[in-house]
C-alpha cells in the first residue's frame, strides 16, 4: 500500500513553504516533535530556572558582601571627646587587612582633610592588627570624622567610619556615602560571577573525572564532550569577569572603572589578582587536559596504552583540578584566620569532593537523557566515587565548620550559622534521595528490553522506515517538475536533506522508545534529576556561605565592640577628699558624685562640708580630670553653685575608661587655697 502525500501550500511568493509541510501520509512532520531531545533540554532548563531563582532570593537577603575583618576598636574611640588634639588616629582589626593610600581619611567638621594624606602606617603587633595615620598639627576644635576602607584577608572589601570632638562637639558638614563597598550593581554582578565560577569548575572538573573515572566509553559521546567544554567556558567567563570588575568591586562601584589600566594592575598586585590570574593560567592547561581527553584518549583502542594514558590523564588533570581549586582556597576564608596552613589544603579536598559528587551527578543526568547506551557497571562506578566523596566531605566539612563557626552561639546566632545549618539539612535531604538512586542502581541491568519487544520494535520501526521511503517518492513523483524559476538541481537536494532529518529523528525516537521501556533506568533518572534540582539549590548556599563573614570572627567582633562600650560594673563614682587651706575656716571635705560614672556624658555634684559638718560656702572651687595614661588631660570642669555648699555641672565628657586622677582647687580666702586629688577608675 502507497500512501500520497498532499501537494504542499504555496508559500506567498508562490515555491512550496519549506516549514510547516506535511510530512507524507499525512502524518506530523517528525522535526516538529522532537520528543527524544526534550527530556534533557527540559531538565537542564528546569535546573538553570532553579539555580537563578535561588541565586536571586539569595542575593536579595545578601545586600553587600559582609565584613570578614571587623574594626575591634580605635584611638580616639566612637563617640569620645578628647581636650587636645591627638597626633595621630589610630584603627584595631580583627584579622590581616590590606590598605593603600586614602584608606583612612580624617575630615574635619567643614569635610577637609585633617590627615597628612600619606598610606597608613602600620603599626601591628603580634596577633594584634593595627594602622594609624598622622593629623595635621594646630586642629581647631571640633568634631572629626574617620571613614577608612580596606581589603579583608579573605578578599571582601569593607568599610566604615566613626567621629571623634575636641574640646566639644559641633556640627559637621561631612556627608559620606549611602552605600557600602562592595554593594550596588557591580557587587551583585560581582557576586553572580562568583556563583558562575564555582558551577564551571563543578561540571569542568565533576564532569572529566565522571569520564574518566566511571565511563572511559563517555569520551566518544557528544554530550559528554560538550557538557566539560562548556564548563571550561563557563569558569573561564567567570574568572575574566571577575578580574575586570575586581577594582570596581572594591572602589568606586563603577562599571566604567572595570577597564581602567591602572586599577586592573592594582589588583594585579594583590592576593586576590594574582589568584584569578593563576586560574586563568592552569584554564590553559585544563584546555590541553581537555584535548586529549576527547582525542587521542577517545580514540585508542589499544587496552595498555589506553590504560598507561588513562593514568597520565588522571595524574596531570588532578594536578591541574587541585590547582585551581587552592585559588579558593589561598584568596578566601581558609587563607585567613586560625590554623591557616591546615585550612587551606582541606579546603582544596573539600571542592575537589563537591565536584566529583555535584559534577559527576550532571554528568550522570546527561548520559542517562542523551547517550542511553550507558552500562550499568558505569553508573555503579559513580555511585562508589559519591559514596567516597561524601565521606571526604564529611570529614572536611566538620572541620571548616569548627574553625568557622566555633561555638554553639556562633551556629545559632549568625548569618555564617544559620546558613550552614541550611547547607547540612539539604546535605541529608540529597543523601535521602541518594539512597533511592543507590536502589534504583542495584536493580540496573543492560538488558533495558526484552527480545520479543526489541523484535517488535524493530519491526515497527521497519514499516514506518517503508511507509516514509514511499510517501517521500510519492511526494518527489507528485512534485515532478520544478517551479518556475527552480531546477532539478534546486530540488532534489532538498528533498534528500528532508528524507535525511526524518530517517535521523525516527532513529531517535527508537532509541527514546528502547529507553524508556526500562523502569529501572526511568526510575534512575528520575532520582538522578531530583539530587541534580537540590545539589543546584546547595551550590547556591554553598557559594553564598563565601562571602558571608564566619560566625567565629562575627562573635569575636562584637564582643570586641561590647567590651569596649560596655558600661562600668561599679555604677556612679563618690570621692570623698579632705582638704586644709592652712587659714582660717580652711579645713573642711570635699564629696564628689560623678554619675552614670563611665564614658561619655556623665553628671558631677560637689558637697563641701565644714569642719563642724555644715555646708560651707567657699569663693572658688575648680574641678579637672587627668588619664595620664593616655595623656589626655587636664579636662576642666566649671560646675555652677546651685546652694550653699553645693555644685554641679552637667554634660561632663569623659572620652574613655581608665584610672582618671581627679583633682578639685578650693579657696577659701583671697590668699588661701587648696589643690587636692585623687585617682579612681572610670568606666
Amino acid at each position: 500500500m502507497t500512501a500520497t502525500a498532499p501537494r504542499p501550500r504555496p508559500s506567498r511568493t508562490g515555491r512550496p513553504s519549506r516549514t510547516g509541510r506535511p510530512s507524507p501520509a499525512g502524518r506530523p512532520s517528525p522535526i516538529r516533535g522532537r520528543s527524544p531531545i526534550r527530556g534533557p533540554f527540559a531538565a537542564v532548563a528546569l535546573l538553570a530556572a532553579l539555580f537563578s531563582l535561588v541565586s536571586g532570593l539569595l542575593l536579595a537577603g545578601a545586600g553587600p558582601a559582609a565584613a570578614h575583618a571587623a574594626l575591634t576598636g580605635s584611638d580616639p574611640q566612637d563617640g569620645a571627646v578628647v581636650a587636645t588634639a591627638p597626633k595621630e588616629v589610630t584603627l584595631t582589626f580583627s584579622e590581616a587587612i590590606a590598605v593603600g593610600d586614602g584608606s583612612i581619611r580624617v575630615l574635619d567638621p567643614s569635610s577637609k582633610r585633617a590627615d597628612t594624606g600619606v598610606e597608613p602606617k602600620d603599626l601591628s603587633d603580634g596577633s594584634t592588627v593595627r594602622y594609624g595615620v598622622e593629623l595635621l598639627p594646630g586642629l581647631p576644635d571640633g568634631t572629626y570624622t574617620v571613614a577608612w576602607q580596606a581589603i579583608s584577608a579573605d578578599s571582601h572589601p569593607i568599610s566604615g567610619a566613626f567621629t571623634f570632638s575636641i574640646g566639644a562637639p559641633s556640627e559637621t558638614t561631612v556627608a559620606l556615602p549611602s552605600e557600602e563597598v562592595g554593594g550596588g550593581a557591580v557587587g551583585t554582578v560581582y557576586g553572580i560571577a562568583r556563583y558562575i565560577a564555582y558551577a564551571g569548575f563543578i561540571l569542568l572538573v565533576g564532569g572529566a573525572a565522571f569520564v574518566l573515572g566511571c565511563w572511559p566509553r563517555g569520551a566518544t559521546a557528544r554530550p559528554m564532550q560538550r557538557l566539560v567544554v562548556r564548563g571550561w567556558i563557563t569558569l573561564t567567563a567567570a574568572t575574566l569577569a571577575m578580574l575586570l570588575l575586581r577594582n570596581p568591586y572594591t572602589g568606586s562601584g563603577k562599571f566604567a572603572d572595570a577597564f581602567d589600566l591602572d586599577g586592573l594592575q592594582a589588583v594585579l598586585d594583590t592576593k586576590p589578582g594574582a589568584a584569578l590570574v593563576s586560574r586563568l593560567l592552569l584554564l590553559g592547561a585544563a584546555a590541553l587536559f581537555i584535548a586529549v581527553l576527547f582525542g587521542t584518549y577517545a580514540r585508542r583502542e589499544d587496552a595498555v596504552e589506553k590504560r598507561d594514558l588513562t593514568f597520565g590523564l588522571a595524574v596531570g588533570g588532578g594536578v591541574v583540578a587541585a590547582g585551581i581549586a587552592a585559588t579558593w582556597a589561598m584568596s578566601e576564608h581558609a587563607s585567613t584566620g586560625i590554623q591557616a596552613g591546615i585550612a587551606m589544603p582541606v579546603d582544596v579536598l573539600h571542592l575537589l569532593a563537591v565536584a566529583a559528587w555535584l559534577g559527576g551527578l550532571v554528568s550522570l543526568l546527561v548520559a542517562l537523557y542523551r547517550t542511553p547506551d550507558i552500562g550499568s557497571e558505569a553508573v555503579r562506578r559513580f555511585s562508589r566515587v559519591a559514596f567516597g566523596s561524601v565521606l571526604v566531605l564529611a570529614a572536611t566539612g566538620i572541620y571548616q565548620s569548627w574553625r568557622q563557626v566555633g561555638s554553639w552561639s556562633a551556629l545559632t546566632g549568625t548569618r555564617y550559622g544559620q546558613l550552614l545549618i541550611v547547607k547540612v539539612a539539604l546535605i541529608a535531604l540529597l543523601l535521602a534521595v541518594a539512597w533511592f538512586s543507590r536502589r534504583w542502581t542495584g536493580r540496573l541491568t543492560d538488558a533495558p528490553v526484552s527480545v520479543g519487544a526489541s523484535e517488535a520494535s524493530v519491526a515497527s520501526e521497519a514499516s514506518a522506515s517503508s511507509v516514509t521511503s514511499q510517501a517521500s517518492g510519492a511526494s518527489v513523483a507528485s512534485e515532478g517538475a520544478a517551479e518556475p524559476g527552480e531546477t532539478a538541481d534546486d530540488v532534489a537536494p532538498e528533498r534528500a536533506a528532508q528524507l535525511a532529518r526524518q530517517r535521523a529523528a525516527l532513529t531517535a525516537t527508537k532509541k527514546k522508545r528502547i529507553r524508556d521501556a526500562d523502569a529501572e533506568r526511568s526510575g534512575l533518572r528520575r532520582s538522578v534529576l531530583a539530587e541534580a534540582a537540590i545539589a543546584v539549590v546547595l551550590l547556591a548556599v554553598t557559594t553564598l556561605l563565601t562571602s558571608t563573614e564566619p560566625g567565629r570572627t562575627e562573635e569575636e567582633a562584637k564582643g570586641a565592640s561590647a567590651a569596649a562600650t560596655a558600661p562600668a560594673a561599679s555604677g556612679p563614682v563618690n570621692l570623698n577628699m579632705p582638704f586644709d587651706t592652712g587659714g582660717q575656716n580652711g579645713k573642711g571635705t570635699v564629696r564628689i558624685d560623678i554619675d552614670p560614672g563611665r564614658s561619655g556624658a556623665n553628671e558631677l555634684h560637689v558637697w563641701i562640708d565644714g569642719s563642724d559638718g555644715k555646708p560651707m560656702d567657699v569663693p572658688e572651687l575648680k574641678v579637672a580630670l587627668t588619664l595620664e595614661a593616655q595623656e589626655i588631660g587636664p579636662l576642666p570642669v566649671a560646675p555652677d553653685r546651685l546652694a550653699e555648699g553645693h555644685w554641679s555641672a552637667s554634660n561632663v565628657q569623659i572620652p574613655m575608661a581608665g584610672e582618671w586622677k581627679v583633682d578639685v582647687t578650693v579657696r577659701t580666702s583671697d590668699i588661701d587655697q587648696v589643690t587636692i586629688d585623687k585617682t579612681v577608675k572610670i568606666g
